[in-house]
C-alpha cells in the first residue's frame, strides 16, 4: 500500500471514532475514575507491609516508607505529565499502544497495549479474592461472627469474588455514565474512612493512647538516605508503585469526556497529586500507630503483610458503639475500594482492546459497540470473563503462585509507563528546543520517568529472582520456578507471552504490522513548534 494511501485509512480510521458516548463525564469525573481505580484504601491495606518489610518479616523501609510514597510519587508524576503531552496530540482511547505504535512502529505499540491488558487482568484476580473476603467480613461486623470466619475460606472468598466481577462487568457495559455515578459514591465513602482513621491513629499517638510500640512522627522518615537502592529502594518503589497505579484510567475514557484533547490530561496529574496527600498522610498515621516491630499490629509482623488495616483498626477506633461501628464501615471501605477498583479496571481494558481492534490489531470483533449504551460490548465483557478464568485457574493451582503473579504486576507496570515516557519525547523530538515548556514537559520529564521505571524495572527483577522473595501463604515454603523466584519468572513471562498472542494475530491480519493502519511518526510532519500535533 503506498504512503498516502496508508495515511488516508489512518485519517479515516480517527476521523470516524469508535461510536463510544462523547462528552459523557468531565473534569471531575475523570479524577474519580483516575482515583478510584488505584483502589486507595486496598493499596495501602494491601502493599504497605510489603513497602516497610519483605514478606518474611525483615525490613526493607522501615519507618522510612513515607520516603518511599514519596519516591514513587516522582516518576508517576513524570509519566503523568506525558500521558498529559501525548493525549493532546492524539487523544485516542488505546493510549500507550496508540501512541507508541506511532512513535516505534507496530511492534512496541502492541506490547504497550498488551501490557495493559495482561497487568489489568492480574490486578483483577487480587481484587475480587479482596472483595469477597471482605463481604464476609463486612456482613459478620453486624453481630454474625460465623459469616465473618468465612472470610478465610479460600473457595467461598473465590465464589464471591467471581460475583463481583460478574456485577462489576455489568455495569461497565451499561455505560460510562452509570459507572462514574457510582463511583462518585464508592470514592466518597473510601477517602472520608481513610481521612478519619488516619486522624484517629495520629491523635491517639500524640495523646500517649496509642500501642506500646506507636512511635511519634519525625520528618526523618521523609528522608531516604541511608537506604540501599539495589536491596531496599528499587523492591520497595516497585510495590509503591503497585499503590499508585491505574490513575491512567482518566486518560483511557478520553473519547467519553468533554474537552477529550484537555480534560483527560490535567485529570491524570490531578489524581497523582490527590493520591500524593491521600497515602502520605495515612503512610504516616499508619506507622506512628502500629510501628514497624514484629510483634502484635506491627508492620513488620509478616502475619499483617497482607492487610495492614483489619488488624490496626479494633485498636485504633477501640470499642465500645462507636469503635464497633466504625470498624464495620472501615471494613465495608476496603470493600468498596476493591469493588470500585474492579469496575474501573475493566474501563481502560476494555477501551485499550476496544482500540486494537479498530486498528486492526486484535479481532473486529472486540470493536462492537452497544448501540443504546455506547459501551464496548465484546470487550468489555470479554475482559470478566478472562478475568474470571484467570482468577478461578490460579485458585486452583495455587495461592502461592497467585501471589506471585500479583506481586510481579510492579514489573508489567513500570514497563507500559516507562514505554509511554519514552514515546511521548520521541513524539515530540523535533519540537523539545522550540521552547522551555516543551522541552520541560514534553522531553525531560518523560524522559526521566522513563529512566527511573527503567532502573527499578531492572533492579526489581534481581530482587525478585531470588528464591526466598515470596512464600507461599498456606505452607510458608518459598515459591520459585525451576530454583527462581515465582515473581520475577511470572512477570517475565507474563509479558512474553505478548509476543507470542501477537505472532499469531500477525499470521491472520498483517495489515496493522505493516504500517497500514497507524502509520509510525504520522503526526511528526507539518506539526507546529508551540503546539500539539495535528491529528493524522
Amino acid at each position: 500500500m503506498s504512503e498516502p494511501l496508508i495515511k488516508q485509512v489512518a485519517a479515516d480510521i480517527d476521523s470516524q471514532g469508535k461510536g463510544l458516548k462523547p462528552g459523557a463525564i468531565g473534569l471531575i469525573g475523570s479524577v474519580v475514575v483516575g482515583v478510584a481505580s488505584t483502589a486507595p484504601a486496598y493499596s495501602l491495606a494491601a502493599s504497605l507491609g510489603f513497602v516497610v518489610a519483605t514478606g518474611g518479616g525483615e525490613l526493607l523501609a522501615g519507618v522510612k516508607a513515607p520516603a518511599i510514597i514519596l519516591l514513587a510519587f516522582v516518576p508517576m508524576y513524570f509519566i503523568a505529565q506525558a500521558y498529559k503531552e501525548l493525549n493532546e496530540a492524539d487523544p485516542d482511547c488505546g493510549t500507550t499502544f496508540t501512541w507508541a505504535s506511532r512513535a516505534f512502529g507496530s511492534i512496541t505499540g502492541w506490547m504497550g497495549g498488551w501490557g495493559i491488558i495482561i497487568s489489568d487482568i492480574i490486578v483483577m484476580s487480587n481484587l475480587a479474592y479482596i472483595a469477597g473476603q471482605y463481604s464476609f467480613t463486612f456482613i459478620g461486623g453486624f453481630g454474625l461472627p460465623a459469616v465473618a470466619a468465612l472470610a478465610s475460606n479460600v473457595w467461598l472468598s473465590t465464589i464471591v469474588g467471581l460475583l463481583w466481577i460478574a456485577v462489576m462487568t455489568y455495569i461497565c457495559y451499561r455505560g460510562i455514565e452509570v459507572s462514574a455515578r457510582l463511583q462518585y459514591a464508592l470514592l466518597g465513602f473510601e477517602v472520608v474512612l481513610l481521612l478519619l482513621f488516619a486522624i484517629i491513629a495520629l491523635a491517639r499517638v500524640a495523646g500517649g493512647d496509642g500501642e506500646s510500640y506507636s512511635v511519634g512522627f519525625s520528618l526523618d522518615w521523609l528522608d531516604p538516605v541511608g537506604l540501599d537502592f539495589g536491596g531496599v529502594i528499587a523492591p520497595a518503589l516497585l510495590t509503591a508503585i503497585f499503590i499508585y497505579w491505574g490513575w491512567d484510567s482518566a486518560v483511557a475514557v478520553n473519547e467519553e469526556t468533554s474537552n477529550p484533547a484537555k480534560t483527560p490530561g490535567r485529570a491524570a496529574v490531578l489524581s497523582t497529586v490527590l493520591l500524593l496527600l491521600t497515602y502520605l498522610l495515612v503512610t504516616i498515621a499508619t506507622i506512628s500507630f502500629a510501628g514497624v516491630g514484629t510483634k502484635g499490629i506491627g508492620l513488620g509482623n509478616p502475619d499483617n503483610s497482607g492487610d495492614v488495616f483489619s488488624v490496626m483498626a479494633p485498636a485504633v477506633f477501640g470499642g465500645g458503639v462507636v469503635g464497633h461501628i466504625l470498624q464495620v464501615l472501615f471494613a465495608a471501605t476496603i470493600l468498596t475500594s476493591a469493588s470500585a477498583s474492579t469496575q474501573t479496571t475493566i474501563l481502560p481494558t476494555a477501551r485499550t482492546s476496544l482500540s486494537m481492534a479498530v486498528h486492526k490489531a486484535l479481532p473486529s470483533h472486540f470493536a462492537r459497540i452497544h448501540p443504546r449504551f455506547l459501551t464496548p460490548t465484546w470487550s468489555t465483557i470479554g475482559m470478566g470473563v478472562v478475568s474470571a478464568a484467570l482468577f478461578l485457574a490460579f485458585t486452583l493451582i495455587s495461592q502461592g503462585l497467585l501471589a506471585s503473579l500479583i506481586a510481579s504486576l510492579g514489573l508489567m507496570i513500570a514497563f507500559y509507563y516507562g514505554l509511554t515516557g519514552l514515546a511521548c519525547v520521541w513524539f515530540y523530538r523535533n519540537t523539545l528546543l522550540s521552547n522551555v515548556r516543551n522541552f520541560v514537559f514534553r522531553g525531560l520529564f518523560p524522559f526521566l520517568g522513563f529512566v527511573m521505571l527503567a532502573v527499578i524495572f531492572v533492579y526489581g527483577l534481581i530482587q525478585y529472582a531470588a528464591p526466598d522473595w515470596t512464600q507461599d501463604p498456606t505452607t510458608g515454603k518459598d515459591v520459585t520456578i525451576f530454583g527462581i523466584g515465582a515473581t520475577a519468572v511470572v512477570g517475565v513471562v507474563g509479558l512474553l507471552i505478548g509476543f507470542v498472542l501477537m505472532g499469531i494475530w500477525w499470521l491472520r491480519n498483517a495489515s496493522y504490522f505493516r504500517g497500514e493502519v497507524i502509520p509510525r511518526g504520522a503526526f511528526l510532519e507539518d506539526k507546529p513548534l508551540d503546539g500539539p500535533a495535528p491529528v493524522a
